[in-house]
């Protein structure tokens, strides 16, 4: 009985102490692993942060799009404006006269002046332009209107005023019978009328040249120069060609001068047979005026009349035609067939003061 007792007890304490080691190991493991998976769960969280941070500072920094929009609307107003219309004219008016075509540069100068009267680069390139023609009368009122416009003109006033105390040295003209290269090579252009495409023939270049003449109040001569088409054949003969000078009397009247008219081929076939233009060139002169005082003087006029000699009449004195005449400009018109081809005039406004017919007839 006693040792049944004792080991039952011996029985009892070793199976306490291996469930208290089973216990305290199970502690440890469940401990360890709690520690370990916490440590993982503190890493998360202290990497994830930063991140937080990082992407809260960018939300903050970067703009809202509805803040931006309304600063981009007035990028169009940043840029340049386009040139106006009179800065086009005066541009299209210079490189026509670099290439020769006063004509044509008139005609856009007068219609930017038209524009605006009192603007000194028109004023000034008018005067230029018509130096370059030797129409020294004509540039000089140009220079005066810029003069009037005051020192408010800037560098144009001061060259104006150079102008008008010094003069401009005429430069030489072209010895008669002598035609400018520049004639012959010059491009085709439309001219002022706006003649169609299709014309037989068309005016290449128009040039000017005042010559001076002690007996003459105005003497200028135009070189007109005429081109057909490349594979146009024509017929010469109905070829005609109309000259039209004009005066202002009193300097508000416009009239068909009373000058003399003079027309002479500086080309010497002027057919048409090659593609080269033919040269027309047309003086305008107005002598001065001289009253006859003795009846001497008259008598020895009409005896220097010979028969059946064609002459045209002598021309009175302006004022007897009921005012001062001065030069204007002209109009040129071509027709082949008794059908307008090509047409310019200088001033342009001459064109619609008497406007060309589209069939041959009298001015």
């Amino acid at each position: 009985m006693r040792i049944l007792l004792s080991r039952a007890a011996y029985t009892d304490t070793n199976f306490n102490v291996g469930l208290g080691l089973v216990v305290i190991f199970a502690a440890i493991e469940i401990f360890s692993a709690s520690f370990y998976y916490m440590g993982r769960i503190r890493a998360a969280r202290m990497s994830a942060q930063p991140a937080i941070a990082t992407m809260e500072r960018h939300v903050s920094a970067s703009p809202a799009p509805t803040l931006t929009q309304p600063e981009a609307s007035p990028a169009p107003a940043a840029s340049p404006s386009a040139p106006s219309e009179v800065d086009r004219l005066v541009q299209e008016a210079t490189e026509l006269r670099d290439r020769g075509d006063t004509t044509n540069a008139l005609a856009r100068l007068h219609e930017a002046s038209e524009r605006e009267p009192k603007n000194a680069i028109v004023l000034e390139e008018i005067a230029k332009t018509y130096e370059s023609m030797q129409l020294f009368d004509r540039s000089n009122e140009a220079w005066r209107k810029l003069q009037e416009l005051g020192p408010s003109a800037g560098v144009a006033y001061e060259l104006a005023d150079r102008r008008l105390k010094l003069g401009v040295p005429a430069p030489a003209t072209t010895a008669p019978g002598l035609v400018s290269a520049s004639l012959e090579s010059a491009t085709t252009h439309n001219d002022v009328a706006h003649i169609s495409a299709g014309s037989t023939f068309s005016i290449t270049e128009i040039k000017t040249a005042e010559t001076p003449d002690p007996d003459a109040e105005t003497k200028l001569t135009l070189q007109i120069g005429i081109k057909k088409q490349p594979e146009a054949t024509v017929d010469h003969t109905k070829v005609k060609i109309q000259v039209f000078f004009y005066d202002t009397v009193d300097n508000k009247d416009i009239k068909l001068t009373d000058a003399d008219v003079n027309y002479e081929w500086l080309t010497p076939k002027h057919d048409w047979t090659d593609t080269n233009p033919e040269v027309l060139s047309v003086t305008y002169l107005r002598p001065r005026t001289k009253a006859i005082s003795s009846e001497a003087e008259l008598s020895a006029a009409a005896a220097a009349v010979k028969p059946g000699q064609k002459t045209r009449s002598a021309k009175s004195s302006s004022l007897a035609e009921g005012g001062e005449r001065r030069y204007l400009g002209y109009r040129v018109l071509v027709y082949y067939n008794d059908e307008l081809q090509a047409v310019q005039a200088e001033p342009a406004r001459l064109l619609k003061l008497f406007p060309p017919s589209s069939a041959m007839s009298s001015p």
